[in-house]
């Protein structure tokens, strides 16, 4: 009888502490997830979701952090702090620059359109109303599109590339970090090149108008013209503007670590 109270015990203590491995890489991913991971979401339920992942995906990863977990004393679990919270912040943080790609390509069309200041206050980060506007409608299309089953396939598959108890290469995650910014800020330069050819086209006819009527204030005839073709262009571009960041999003859900396409 004491020795089967002992095997539970063991087995028990070896789920635990499997469970407190897989919770440190979803609780920091978690922070900085978009939608799940926004301010304005309660940090009860941010936990109660990042402990209902961690329930879902623990007995998926048992056969290799069980074991782990059944030899693991308390000076490897503390290692397994470090190591998982980073893994989980960078995996997070690759979800959380597509998301920002929506707010940078709204601020260059909201600049460009002369639209930069209309309620760019309303929000506890400042930003263009365009910019508020395009990202509350991606990260409604990721959550409606599953968001939270491909958020669990990426953390479930995330142990192969970032093995748990194991630290990433300094140069490794900087050479990522470099490649991710730089194809966030291009793909928001993509999705604002509409607004950013039409201000052009304006600017080019304000002067021209200008030049041939030097006393016409062009610039107070041409500022209604701009807010409203910024706001007509951004009704008819949105529709095709969000599938494609949305295949950019769930590209990188699922490979967050990998080449990106």
């Amino acid at each position: 009888m004491t020795e089967l109270l002992a095997q539970i015990l063991g087995i028990t203590q070896a789920w635990l502490l499997a469970g407190g491995v897989v919770f440190l890489r979803v609780g920091a991913a978690f922070l900085v997830l978009p939608a799940i991971g926004e301010h304005y979401i309660p940090m009860r339920i941010r936990l109660g979701a990042a402990l209902a992942m961690t329930v879902l995906l623990t007995p998926a990863l048992a056969v290799d952090l069980v074991p782990a977990g059944a030899q693991a004393q308390a000076q490897d679990f503390a290692g397994y702090v470090m190591t998982e919270t980073i893994a989980g912040l960078l995996l997070g943080l690759a979800v959380r620059l597509v998301a920002m790609v929506l707010q940078i390509a709204g601020s260059m069309a909201a600049q460009a359109t002369s639209l930069s200041q209309i309620a760019g206050g309303a929000t506890p980060e400042p930003q263009p109303a365009i910019a508020g506007f395009l990202l509350l409608a991606g990260l409604t299309l990721a959550v409606m599109s599953g968001l939270h089953v491909l958020v669990a396939r990426m953390l479930m598959e995330s142990y192969d590339v970032l093995p748990a108890g194991r630290m990433p290469l300094a140069r490794d995650v900087g050479a990522w970090g470099v490649d991710r910014v730089g194809h966030a800020f291009a793909l928001a330069f993509s999705l604002a090149a509409p607004f950013l050819i039409a201000s052009v086209l304006y600017n080019l006819a304000l002067g021209v108008i200008n030049k041939a009527m030097p006393q016409l204030m062009v610039a107070f005839v041409g500022a209604p013209a701009i807010t409203l073709g910024g706001l007509v262009l951004l009704l008819l571009t949105t529709p095709f503007l969000l599938p494609v960041w949305m295949r950019a999003m769930q590209a990188v859900l699922a490979s967050p670590m990998g080449p990106l396409p």
